[in-house]
């Protein structure tokens, strides 16, 4: 594909999304955050916005959401061959749904500074993760029953189960 052809691409596509996101942040649903999802020929498998205040959910971002109709449309959890569109760097959740859907592909209108500056907070996760998940104040994090645990592992692995 050619330069211009991509740029032509990367345009069409991240406008759906920006059309969506405009959509329902004005309703009053979610963050100016949407996201769309292509696969591998360039059609478009899924449109999504953020949703958190609408549905309640604080798991409603555009990418999850997107993520969700593409796996649902395309009846599999692997999306592999697929590219994602959104408007904003994808937060940490969204980056690990992103790559637990087999997705090798993002491209991202505004950046974490961006989101940062009107008051969106993913930074301080990050920072959470980078400082080894210790700061109690973000979230006290604790093993507990681990042997009980991994008797269900053993189960799951015994009976060869599917790894995903």
């Amino acid at each position: 594909m050619s330069a211009i052809s991509k740029e032509n691409e990367h345009q069409k596509v991240m406008q759906l999304a920006i059309k969506k996101a405009r959509e329902t942040m004005n309703q009053d649903l979610g963050g100016p955050f949407g996201a769309a999802i292509i696969d591998a020929n360039g059609s478009i498998v899924s449109v999504a916005s953020n949703g958190v205040l609408g549905d309640k959910d604080p798991t409603a971002h555009a990418e999850m959401k997107a993520i969700r109709i593409a796996a649902a449309k395309k009846d599999t959890y692997d999306l592999s061959g697929c590219i994602l569109y959104t408007t904003a760097h994808p937060c940490p959740m969204c980056l690990g749904a992103i790559i637990w859907a087999n997705i090798k592909e993002v491209y991202y209108g505004c950046r974490k500074k961006d989101a940062d500056k009107i008051g969106f907070r993913d930074d301080f996760i990050y920072k959470f993760i980078v400082g080894g998940m210790k700061d109690e104040k973000v979230l006290k994090i604790e093993e507990t029953q681990r042997e009980a645990c991994l008797e269900i592992f053993k189960e799951y692995q015994d009976k060869g189960k599917k790894l995903y």
